[in-house]
């Protein structure tokens, strides 16, 4: 048998580093069992304390809530602490400290800044945050979902879910205790959180506000995420105590805290930070109730603060503890377990999102079923008919290259404006090229490439989202062509401003709008470079007013006889039923949309009179 090594303080720097991984896999496969014992608090990698002052042993530390002589242990229920464990043939020393710990949500009445008190907008990272039914806690820093760039507000669980709220409630700014407004207040609602060994952390979507990320007061933005050592010195920006300096004096941790009602004890990875000596609070303070959440940073050289996030606090000492120290989840751990970025993902790279959403109105609304005369010849992906993009879906007919129809959804509360340079019109490689008719159909003549989901209506959510939709609605799937007068808006056609009709001449509920539209297949469309070129467009528009759901479906036809001349022929917008529709698409909408539609109108388009402003469209 080998003998054991001891560790020692003069150990060699990479001897000491291999010897701390093996202590963060000491405690992350047997911490947990120490945390059995009702008096021990944490365990963590830290150096010997004496007398209150930490020298440079390198020890296997553990907290315990109270500290005893060896015969007042059972009085405890508690055990002795071994004296040292081995460690990949290493004998590491033991150090017990009694500290007690305490998630730091509790709210105190002293402030330093009010303005991290009041309602913001934009918002900044260091200010009051809260579920509505939580006191208040801090905004950490702004992030990204790694999949779809949506931007969120990081914090901790305590302070955006809490033992009484659930995903998808509201989350306020600022927190409740500082202004009870709520309705007034709300920022977005609660998408993601995790309470465990990988942290006490959350994320809410940011909706009904504009953000910035640069942390109050310390005047930086996260940029990376870093891994906190012993010694480092770090900052952060709390909604109670503002700007505090610390320096990482235990790595590697697992606390047990106490979150009280169902949720009880919780065991949490996390690092330890005490006041940094050079940097003291002139209360003593660095955390107090309702920093929960902040960021700490690290420091630079030059003692500034640095873009790399060190943690998320998320606790500090309990109320009877003399020894001031904060508690902060490892950031890495944060991230992966809420999947999150610090910078979102080009659009390229960003994942499609779910396409249509059939309850985006608030009652399900699904896409057209095909008839089964033509349910053959349409493209499949993944075995479906339906083909996702972000914020639309379609049904591709595999022999015409155009779509049967296509269903978007239009957030008119949310929509951007972005620009469209640069992006081309690209054929989906997810689907065989010849079930697509590209841009041969376009050169040289009096034809545009015209959207069936208009691209404004497609621009909002997040950032990176609303930029994913943006390009997505250039693949050729979506494309039909279309004479340019009527595709044009710059030359007042009434099919492109159907939309923008709903939205200025109804109150429509919450501003979100369903649409549907595509191309009608006749037999004798003209056939043009070997290609059938539809000369009828549909289009249904729905929505909800006053709680009642409602359906209006529009025809345009085109006559397309002289697509190279310079002078076009007449093309014309009628109202229609939503029956009519169906059997032009060769498709059936779903019952609840065919009840929503109340139009009466002669059967044939001879005997209607084509619309010939937007004032004659019947909303009502």
């Amino acid at each position: 048998m080998a003998p054991k090594k001891k560790a020692s303080p003069r150990t060699p720097a990479a001897e000491r580093d291999k010897l701390i991984a093996s202590l963060r896999q000491f405690i992350r496969t047997q911490g947990p069992a120490f945390l059995n014992d009702p008096n021990v608090s944490s365990i963590g990698i830290g150096y010997r304390e004496k007398g209150g002052r930490r020298g440079k042993e390198l020890t296997l530390q553990f907290t315990v809530d109270k500290k005893v002589q060896p015969e007042a242990l059972t009085a405890l229920g508690t055990t002795a602490l071994p004296s040292s464990v081995v460690v990949d043939g290493v004998e590491v020393p033991t150090d017990v400290v009694q500290r007690s710990y305490q998630p730091h949500v509790r709210v105190v009445p002293e402030a330093r800044s009010p303005d991290r008190k009041t309602r913001l907008d934009p918002i900044v990272p260091g200010v009051s945050v809260a579920h509505v039914k939580v006191s208040a806690g801090t905004i950490g820093c702004i992030v990204f979902d790694r999949k779809d760039g949506t931007p969120y507000v990081l914090s901790n669980w305590h302070v955006l879910h809490g033992p009484d709220g659930k995903l998808g409630e509201d989350v306020v700014q600022p927190g409740p205790h500082d202004d009870n407004r709520t309705a007034r207040n709300r920022l977005g609602t609660l998408v993601r959180s995790h309470l465990g060994v990988a942290g006490d952390c959350a994320v809410a979507r940011i909706k009904d506000r504009r953000f910035e990320k640069e942390i109050s007061e310390l005047g930086v933005t996260p940029e990376e995420l870093g891994e906190p050592e012993l010694g480092d010195k770090v900052i952060k920006s709390g909604r109670t105590t503002g700007v505090t300096h610390g320096v990482v004096r235990r790595i590697d941790t697992i606390v047990k805290l106490d979150y009280g009602g169902s949720v009880g004890e919780k065991a949490i990875g996390c690092f330890e930070i005490g006041p940094d000596p050079e940097n003291m609070p002139s209360d003593g303070e660095i955390s107090q109730g309702g920093d929960s959440g902040a960021a700490w940073m690290f420091k630079t050289p030059r003692g500034k603060p640095g873009k790399i996030l060190a943690g998320l606090h998320f606790g500090g000492e309990g109320g009877v503890d003399p020894d001031e120290h904060a508690l902060a989840c490892l950031p890495s751990s944060v991230f992966e377990k809420l999947e999150i970025t610090l910078q979102p993902p080009v659009p390229e790279a960003a994942e499609v999102l779910t396409g249509y959403d059939p309850d985006f109105l608030g009652r399900r609304i699904d896409p057209p079923k095909l008839n089964p005369t033509v349910a053959g010849d349409a493209a499949r992906l993944d075995g479906s008919e339906i083909i996702r993009y972000t914020h639309f879906s379609l049904a591709l007919s595999s022999t015409r290259g155009f779509a049967f129809w296509v269903a978007w959804n239009t957030d008119g509360g949310a929509l951007k404006k972005l620009s469209r340079t640069g992006i081309e019109f690209v054929k989906d490689p997810r689907i065989p090229a010849d079930f697509q008719v590209g841009n041969e159909v376009y050169e040289g003549n009096r034809l545009d490439r015209g959207h069936i989901a208009r691209r404004a209506d497609l621009l909002w959510g997040g950032p990176t989202e609303a930029q994913k939709a943006n390009v997505d609605s250039f693949f050729y799937t979506n494309i039909t062509p279309q004479m340019d007068d009527f595709n044009q808006s710059s030359k007042n056609g009434l099919w492109g401003d159907l939309e923008e009709a709903v939205f200025a001449d109804v109150d429509v509920d919450d501003l979100k709008v369903s649409v549907f539209g595509g191309p009608v297949f006749q037999d004798d469309d003209r056939l043009y470079r070997g290609i059938q070129i539809p000369r009828e467009f549909w289009k249904v528009i729905v929505f909800c007013e006053g709680g009642e759901l409602k359906s209006k479906a529009f025809l345009l036809t085109q006559n397309l006889n002289q697509v190279e001349a310079l002078d076009l022929d007449e093309f014309r917008v009628f109202q229609v039923s939503l029956r009519e529709v169906e059997e032009r698409g060769h498709f059936r909408f779903p019952a609840v949309l065919r009840k929503a539609d109340t139009l009466r109108v002669p059967e044939s388009l001879a005997e209607r009179a084509p619309l010939s402003t937007l004032g004659d469209i019947r909303w009502h």
